[in-house]
């Protein structure tokens, strides 16, 4: 699509957006509506499309992507009614007689880019909230995952007006040519680097916006954790498809006491999950692309592998890789994996430890492996990232009650559930004053002390 038909696309969307047909919620929860049939329908189709693009298996492709859709649709269907009402506050006396409230508004037309890795999920989770929220929108999936950016086509143009809700494909021309345009909001998920140059675009035209990126998620082990559980539930995220999840586990750090039943641990759990060879599993995923597969290559050093290593670029499958005695020197120290390559770094001590954290980038999700309650209220309280668990790994997110999102450099802004129709909402804060009384004390002239005891009596 040319530069020029995005911005007729635009323009249209704009023109119906102002005729107000979005602004009942009746309508709003119709399209909802209308969505989850679309994902029911064809819902297999969106799992082989899954499988093409990053070899993810059918139970693993409505795991974590088209059962997390309907979850979510479902979630604002039942919800967008209550969320759409007005909120009465308090008036201090100084405004009696009034009524306070705020009264959440869509923004308007609205961008939603969303990533590869999880094509079907980070495009239409946010897609539902920006229609529970009243808005229009234009959604640009990732030219890496076509066969997943081809069924999100399918679906949006069975279900809606290209004035109401387009899909635009394509690459670096397409996103640049989309950003160049002025939206009301843009909800990107993605890298730190096309983050900053999203951020950069919506800052000339001042459009708020919600960045959901990356970065190094560190996963902590501690001597008091249960090491078997840990090894499983952290085998399960690291390794989900293939790695490439932005809240996976991205590095290990292991109490050297543990150190080595740890490593004994995910060794068993790899074998039991993955088999003797991944490699030849079905439902071991695959690596986007060669690119990303030459990188992830690249990472991997064979001195330092304790368990797989191995690949195929004919499949561009890697083995769920395991690397020990790593240091902050090594190159897969230097960026975020994104792959299925574990680093396991060690700690002596937990206070030092968490000195060493408040100092590095704030993560999109930290992990924490633990029985000891003052480690699990440390990590708790004093650190900060996106959100995490305790005992476990990556589920945190799989839930429409709290809101996801990064913090710092792993983003701004949060979404799912009440959060994702707030995020693609303005809240209008409205005093409506009664007109049967008019206090005088705000008038000028100032010159009653009566008036100046009162004030002073009501705002102190």
């Amino acid at each position: 699509m040319t530069g020029e038909q995005i911005a007729s696309l635009l323009e249209k969307q704009k023109s119906y957006y102002k005729s107000g047909v979005t602004i009942p919620v009746k309508f709003r929860i119709e399209q909802l509506k209308k969505l989850y049939a679309a994902v029911r329908k064809y819902e297999n189709e969106v799992n082989d499309a899954l499988k093409k693009d990053l070899g993810k298996s059918h139970y693993e492709g409505f795991m974590c992507e088209t059962g997390l859709v309907l979850s979510e649709i479902s979630y604002m269907i039942r919800h967008t009614r209550k969320f759409a009402k007005r909120k009465t506050v308090a008036t201090p006396i100084t405004n009696f007689a009034s009524h306070s409230y705020k009264q959440p508004v869509p923004y308007g037309n609205t961008l939603i880019m969303s990533p590869w890795n999880y094509p079907f999920l980070l495009t239409i989770d946010p897609l539902a909230d920006a229609i529970a929220a009243g808005n229009t929108a234009i959604v640009k999936p990732s030219a890496y995952s076509p066969a997943t950016s081809s069924i999100i086509e399918k679906i949006i143009k069975e279900c809606f007006s290209p004035e109401y809700v387009a899909v635009v494909t394509g690459g670096r021309k397409e996103n640049q040519a989309l950003l160049e345009q002025k939206f009301d909001f843009v909800f990107f998920t993605g890298s730190q680097t096309v983050g900053k140059e999203v951020l950069c675009h919506t800052a000339e035209h001042l459009t708020p916006a919600v960045l959901e990126l990356g970065g190094k998620s560190p996963c902590i082990v501690d001597e008091s954790a249960n090491i078997r559980l840990a090894a499983k539930r952290i085998v399960f995220g690291k390794f989900l498809n293939c790695g490439q999840t932005c809240v996976a586990p991205d590095y290990i750090l292991c109490q050297s006491s543990v150190k080595e039943k740890f490593i004994s641990e995910v060794i068993k759990q790899i074998k039991l999950q993955f088999g003797e060879n991944p490699l030849e599993n079905k439902d071991y995923g695959k690596i986007i692309n060669e690119k990303h597969f030459e990188r992830l290559c690249g990472l991997i050093d064979k001195n330092k592998v304790v368990i797989g290593g191995n690949s195929d670029s004919k499949t561009c499958k890697i083995e769920p890789t395991v690397m020990d005695n790593i240091n902050e020197t090594d190159a897969v120290m230097g960026e975020e994996i994104f792959g299925p390559i574990m680093p396991i770094l060690t700690f002596e001590s937990f206070d030092k430890l968490i000195d060493e954290l408040k100092d590095k980038d704030k993560p999109l999700a930290l992990y924490l492996f633990s029985g000891n309650k003052k480690h699990i209220l440390r990590v708790t309280k004093e650190l900060s990232y996106g959100g995490g668990c305790i005992n476990d790994v990556v589920v945190h997110l799989a839930t429409s009650e709290m809101g996801f999102g990064g913090v710092g450099e792993s983003g701004m802004g949060s979404y799912h559930g009440k959060d994702g129709f707030d995020a693609f909402s303005h809240y209008k804060s409205v005093m409506d004053k009664k007109t049967w009384l008019d206090l005088p004390m705000r008038y000028q002239p100032y010159k009653s002390k009566l008036y100046e005891k009162l004030l002073h009596m009501f705002l102190k």
